[in-house]
């Protein structure tokens, strides 16, 4: 697994031996932020923006952002030996100056202690978790995304999602057996 654009580009991240733990494939990041770029129905400048990454895992998601200029990310991980994978690319990449790191449960973590807005956030939770709008309804009574912000939800692409009538889906994509999903919240 590696870098795959901006200042980063070209650096490879370790990766776990735990097949359980489910990296974003290169390619599927790769898609991802070519949508966020070039897709007339999101309309997103990464650069100098706060995005979290839920369910970080090795973290290859919000390290691509902070590669591609994104200011800071704060990343959450609940699994221990994906957490030290994270911790490890982190300080391999020398970004510890812009990253917050959590060893935690997300849905405890945002009740919490995150008081911080973002522009982008990325949930990647494990496939089997089939209660993600409760996941969706934290984060927006939370109030963590930006009025103008993206939410991206990794999900499998034959799970039928239950989720609020106030994300609206602007994007959606299947790649493999992953399916992407770019939304907004309705005002």
């Amino acid at each position: 697994m590696r870098i795959i654009s901006g200042n980063l580009r070209g650096s490879i991240l370790y990766v776990p031996k735990d097949k359980s733990i489910r990296p974003l494939k290169d390619l599927a990041r790769e898609s991802i932020f070519n949508l966020l770029t070039h897709s007339n129905k999101i309309s997103f400048q990464l650069k100098q923006t706060n995005v979290l990454d839920l369910y970080a895992g090795t973290g290859s998601f919000g390290l691509e952002c902070l590669s591609r200029e994104a200011k800071k990310v704060c990343f959450i991980e609940n699994e221990k030996s994906a957490f030290i994978i994270l911790k490890k690319n982190i300080e391999k990449l020398k970004l510890e100056k812009r990253t917050e790191v959590f060893l935690s449960d997300v849905y405890n973590l945002i009740k919490k202690k995150l008081n911080s807005k973002f522009d982008l956030i990325f949930c990647d939770p494990p496939f089997k978790d089939s209660n993600i709008k409760k996941l969706i309804e934290l984060i927006y009574n939370s109030s963590l995304l930006n009025r103008d912000g993206i939410l991206i939800l990794h999900r499998n692409k034959s799970t039928e999602e239950n989720l609020p009538d106030y994300l609206k889906v602007v994007e959606e994509r299947i790649y493999g057996i992953s399916k992407i999903l770019f939304g907004k919240f309705s005002p």
